[in-house]
């Protein structure tokens, strides 16, 4: 990093926004999906789950279920057994129930587009509803912080704190709005590809300095 850039401002942020779209220009959702309550539903599913687990789940499972109805008036056993492999699959079928049943009474069976409605939603955090937001609607009211975003927020100096709110917090004072979706993927993506939690590959990383 040049020496005349202070980390944590927003200078140091466009440097690495930079990098970050040198490595991964195309960066994007890696959740499957074609409507925003698929999105929805694959969002809450990756909880302590990968994108290829929740991938492999889904294939099946929006074939089964076609409208949040479906999902409502699925029995909590059933359910169950079509999430399984994904992990926590009581309160992943619970909350997606409950979530699904609200749309219906609530929203017509459609997905809300706001902050405020979504986070209202059982089973979705600030994580899930940005994510939604920005992956389908393109509505940047924050920053997806994943534990990927997290932990290379701290490595590369974007940030001191230690929860994702407060480090979102950060990337959304010192990172352009037109760049908040992206940059969440562009991080996942290199968190994944090279700073990994273990054993990171700082010898190849373009950020080693």
């Amino acid at each position: 990093m040049e020496q005349n850039i202070q980390y944590g401002t927003p200078a140091h942020a466009q440097k690495i926004l930079e990098g970050l779209e040198i490595l991964y220009p195309d960066a994007g959702c890696a959740l499957n999906h074609l409507s925003a309550l698929q999105l929805l539903i694959a969002v809450i599913l990756s909880a302590q789950c990968t994108d290829v687990r929740v991938n492999f789940v889904t294939k099946d499972l929006f074939k089964k279920y076609r409208c949040a109805a479906d999902y409502a008036n699925a029995s909590q056993e059933e359910l169950e057994a079509d999430i399984h492999s994904t992990g926590f699959y009581h309160n992943k079928a619970k909350n997606i129930r409950e979530c699904c049943r609200i749309l219906v009474e609530k929203y017509g069976g459609e997905v809300p587009d706001s902050m405020d409605e979504l986070v209202q939603l059982p089973g979705v955090g600030r994580k899930t509803a940005n994510c939604v937001l920005g992956t389908f609607w393109g509505i940047a009211d924050g920053v997806v912080v994943d534990t990927h975003v997290l932990r290379l927020a701290q490595r590369m100096g974007l940030s001191e704190e230690t929860t994702p709110e407060k480090v979102e917090q950060d990337l959304m004072r010192i990172v352009p709005q037109d760049k908040w979706v992206k940059i969440s993927h562009q991080l996942i993506l290199h968190g994944r590809n090279v700073c990994m939690a273990r054993n990171p590959q700082c010898e190849k990383c373009l950020f080693n300095d």
